[in-house]
């Protein structure tokens, strides 16, 4: 068999240029740390790879909503701790204005620093984020949520929630009216309110004994006082009932289906007390503005004090408890929003790990791959050097 000279030129260039390139290629994927650095290198690599990267993003766009709604529920949640601090403090100041021996004068003093406080209450609700959203905007609003009309605070903001963008449906501001202005009135689930008083008597806000014995009728407790016998009898929905001329003792609890109440005093004759449903109307500026009014009504009896004291404490017993429960709810997704982090946090990693394994290079591998077709180009230039010296020319100089 004849080898030409050429053929064996070309076939030693050839296998040089070889090595070369795998030697180029090899050192390319230490420089970059990756395998896969083309779709070309491996095609089903690099598919694996891309899916991953773009689950990757895909966790990385869902966290920046969620963060966004992590944080507006953080400063949502830091409002109501506010709230909640000036609505106790408007709380003592009205167990304090209920003392028997305070001064006209000092009750408006106390009517003052609830009209503070109802300032500073319209504030944090009107409060937005550093982004000038409102927080208790609901569904949006270009202006503040919460306006003081002369007829009282009013929400001109849109009911609900506004979601960021994540399939999470997290929320960036929460329901202001529901919070603000949707407290139940009463104890909850019934309101015990005089009437009629021109006695001594006053009726307390009472509670419920028996939840099924609850027909959510409207009771009418008319009292009767002949010499020294005081008698009362219960009107349900303004028909009578079994409970007809029964004997009055001042603190003694009342009892009607399921409700009690206590009447303290002596009441006068024709005296009416009702126990009627709740409803879910209370808001706090209107919680606030009746103590205000009735605190800064001059020449007001024992009796009328006593009274007014017992349905305002209870107006802000409501309202704090219906901020409070805004406040649970805020925490609620709050902790929904951590978990939602952790599971975006795991996707991310598992992608990340994912690509990786796709792509990314094997080093000790490659440095002894390297190593390896280093010294197999330095043996085929050696060898090309000795393909070129193998001439007859080159023979007959030597």
């Amino acid at each position: 068999m004849r080898i030409s000279t050429t053929n064996s030129y070309n076939t030693s260039l050839d296998s040089l240029m070889d090595r070369q390139s795998r030697l180029a290629e090899t050192q390319e994927q230490m420089t970059t740390g990756k395998r896969v650095n083309r779709a070309s290198d491996d095609p089903a690599a690099a598919a694996r790879a891309e899916r991953a990267l773009a689950s990757e993003r895909r966790s990385v766009a869902s966290q920046r909503a969620v963060d966004a709604s992590d944080n507006a529920m953080r400063l949502t949640e830091g409002a109501l701790g506010d709230a909640g601090d000036l609505l106790q403090t408007a709380r003592e100041a009205l167990v304090s204005a209920g003392n028997p021996t305070f001064s006209d004068k000092e009750r408006l003093g106390v009517a003052n620093q609830l009209a503070d406080l109802r300032a500073q209450l319209l504030a944090v609700a009107n409060r937005t984020d550093s982004a000038g959203i409102h927080l208790f905007g609901g569904q949006g609003a270009s202006q503040a949520p919460f306006t003081d009309l002369p007829g009282g605070v009013q929400f001109q903001g849109a009911s609900g929630q506004t979601q960021a963008a994540s399939s999470d449906a997290l929320p960036l501001t929460i329901d202001g009216e529901s919070t603000w202005m949707q407290a139940r009135n009463g104890n909850g689930v019934f309101v015990a309110r005089a009437v009629t008083s021109t006695g001594s008597a006053w009726i307390g806000s009472g509670n419920v004994i028996d939840p099924s014995a609850l027909t959510g009728s409207t009771y009418s407790l008319q009292f009767s006082v002949s010499g020294a016998s005081t008698t009362y009898s219960v009107l349900k929905d303004g028909l009578p009932t079994a409970q007809t001329n029964v004997a009055y003792s001042s603190g003694q609890a009342i009892q009607v289906d399921g409700m009690s109440t206590k009447i303290t005093g002596q009441p006068a004759d024709g005296d009416a007390f009702q126990l009627a449903p709740s409803n879910s109307n209370l808001s706090v500026f209107d919680a606030l503005d009746k103590a205000i009014a009735e605190l800064k009504t001059p020449g007001r009896t024992g009796t009328q004090i006593a009274q007014s004291n017992v349905e305002n404490l209870s107006n802000i017993d409501a309202v704090m408890g219906q901020v409070a429960a805004g406040r649970s709810q805020v925490g609620a997704t709050m902790n929904r929003v951590d978990a939602v982090t952790e599971r975006l946090s795991a996707l991310k990693l598992s992608s990340q790990t994912e690509r990786a394994h796709a792509e990314d290079l094997d080093m000790t591998q490659a440095i002894s791959d390297f190593s390896n077709q280093q010294t197999g180009y330095d043996a085929a230039l050696k060898a090309y050097s000795m393909v070129q010296r193998l001439s007859l020319f080159n023979y007959l100089n030597t």
